[in-house]
C-alpha cells in the first residue's frame, strides 16, 4: 500500500506540472541531442530552438530604423533580411585606389536611402534565427525587393546557406559592374565576424540609442576622407553613424564643445 501511496503522490506532482513546461524541456532535450550527434556525424540539418518554443508571429510592416546593412527595426522589433549578408558596422574595406573606407556604414547608409523613397517597408516573417530575431522577406511600398536590391548594388552579399541561391543573379550583376563592395577588395562579412568575434557586438547599440549619456549623444564622426563632421539627433545620418573611439571618434555634450575640437556640423 505504500508503494501504491508513493507512485499516486508521484503522478500527482507531474499533473501540476504545466504541459507548456513539459513541452518547451523535451524540445530542448532533443535540441541538444540532436546538435551533439550533428557534431559527432555532420548529417542532420540545423535545429533552430527558437522555431520550437516561439510562436510564428504575423507580417509586420511600417516605417523602418536601420541597424546595419542587413538589420532594420520596424515597431521595436528586429528583423533581419533574409539570404543576405551585410558588411558589420565596424567593418571597414578597400576602395578601387586601395584606400580603406567604412563599407558596413556605407552599407547602412545605402539601406537608409533606399527604404526612405518609398515607405513603408513590409516584411513577411520566414524563420527565427538563433538570437531570436524575425528574419524575414521584406519589400518597400512600391514593392522593391530589398534584400534583392542590396544584393544588386553590392551593398551586400548573397548568402547562399539560407537564400539558396536565390540572389546569386543580382551578385554575378554587381560583381561584373563593379559596383558597391565590388569596386576594391572586402572580406566576407561572416569571415570577418570569425575574425573579430572576441572584439564585442558588431552592432554596437549605440548606432540606435545614442551614447546612454542623454547630455552627450552628439556623434563625432571621422570620415573616409579623414573630415571630422558631427552628427546631431535626428540628422538623416545619425542613426546609422557608429562611433569607434579607436579610430580618434567621440561624443560630444554640446556643439561649442564639438567646433572647439575640430568637428563640422554634418549638412544632412
Amino acid at each position: 500500500m505504500k508503494q501504491f501511496g508513493a507512485r499516486r503522490a508521484r503522478a500527482s506532482r507531474w499533473a501540476r506540472v504545466p504541459l507548456r513546461l513539459v513541452l518547451v524541456t523535451v524540445a530542448a532535450a532533443s535540441v541538444l541531442v540532436t546538435q551533439f550527434v550533428m557534431h559527432n556525424t555532420g548529417s542532420l540539418p540545423e535545429i533552430n530552438l527558437q522555431n520550437l518554443i516561439k510562436p510564428r508571429p504575423v507580417a509586420i510592416g511600417g516605417v523602418a530604423s536601420v541597424i546595419d546593412g542587413d538589420t532594420i527595426e520596424v515597431h521595436g522589433q528586429r528583423i533581419r533580411l533574409n539570404g543576405i549578408d551585410a558588411p558589420e558596422s565596424r567593418q571597414y574595406c578597400d576602395d578601387a585606389k586601395g584606400f580603406e573606407y567604412p563599407c558596413g556604414r556605407r552599407s547602412a547608409q545605402a539601406l537608409d536611402e533606399f527604404l526612405a523613397a518609398s515607405r513603408p517597408v513590409h516584411c513577411s516573417f520566414v524563420t527565427w534565427d538563433r538570437y531570436g530575431r524575425f528574419v524575414g522577406d521584406c519589400t518597400r511600398s512600391d514593392g522593391a525587393n530589398v534584400a534583392a536590391w542590396m544584393v544588386e548594388h553590392g551593398e551586400a552579399l548573397d548568402c547562399p546557406k539560407y537564400s539558396h541561391g536565390e540572389y546569386a543573379p543580382q551578385q554575378s550583376k554587381a560583381s561584373a559592374a563593379r559596383v558597391g563592395l565590388w569596386m576594391g577588395s572586402f572580406q566576407a562579412p561572416w569571415d570577418w565576424r570569425a575574425q573579430h568575434s572576441d572584439d564585442g557586438p558588431t552592432t554596437a547599440p549605440l548606432s540606435v540609442l545614442g551614447s546612454g549619456n542623454a547630455g552627450c549623444n552628439i556623434k563625432g564622426n571621422i570620415s573616409a576622407e579623414g573630415e571630422r563632421i558631427y552628427h546631431m539627433p535626428g540628422q538623416k545620418y545619425y542613426s546609422v553613424t557608429l562611433i569607434s573611439p579607436a579610430k580618434g571618434e567621440r561624443w560630444f555634450c554640446s556643439e561649442a564643445e564639438a567646433v572647439a575640437a575640430g568637428w563640422r556640423r554634418s549638412k544632412r
